[in-house]
């Protein structure tokens, strides 16, 4: 079962057979990791994260749909999902310190509102991409992942992965400097 093909661990996995999560771990946990690596920065909150993926994803497994997408990919995404809830709380965490130290010796980085608005609006348009042109661009840019393993993690065919990114990228260039956003 250690070499079966991905369809064939996520049957497993689906249907709870008992080594199915340690396969599972053993062929994504080094793309779960380093998408939380990667984007958390601290190797101890990325291996929470990762443990909390792999918990998540073996409780939930009877929402897996294979026809809806690759395990790779559904896995991508509840990566994603935690990895916000960690960001989300080391905001409040800091927010908690702030309130606690009174501000006096800390304060919060002042981002510039022209900065703000771009981000919202870069955010915005993702939104409005094609739900598999977008994970391809979120993989890429915000999980910085390489073609090669965004095609692997969807079950895409590199090529498609490709022009996703590029007509992603066109999209969003033609997008923002309509809005006035791109400089």
């Amino acid at each position: 079962m250690d070499r079966s093909p991905d369809e064939d661990v996520a049957a497993a996995f689906s249907s709870g057979q008992p080594d199915a999560l340690a396969l599972v771990y053993q062929r994504f946990g080094t793309l779960v990791y380093s998408i939380a690596v990667r984007s958390l920065r601290a190797r101890s909150d990325a291996e929470d994260v990762t443990q909390q993926v792999f918990v998540s994803a073996w409780q939930s497994r009877s929402s897996f749909d294979r026809g809806r997408g690759t395990l790779g990919g559904w896995l991508v995404t509840i990566t994603r999902n935690k990895v916000v809830d960690a960001l989300r709380e080391r905001q409040r965490d800091s927010r908690v310190l702030l309130q606690v130290a009174g501000g006096a010796a800390v304060t919060a980085p002042e981002t510039p509102p022209d900065q703000v608005v771009d981000k919202i609006v870069l955010a915005d348009e993702l939104a409005q991409l094609p739900e598999s042109r977008r994970l391809v661009m979120v993989l890429a840019f915000y999980s910085d992942l390489t073609h090669e393993q965004i095609a692997h993690v969807l079950g895409l065919p590199l090529g498609t992965v490709k022009s996703h990114i590029r007509r992603g990228l066109q999209r969003l260039r033609s997008r923002l400097e309509a809005d006035g956003v791109a400089h």
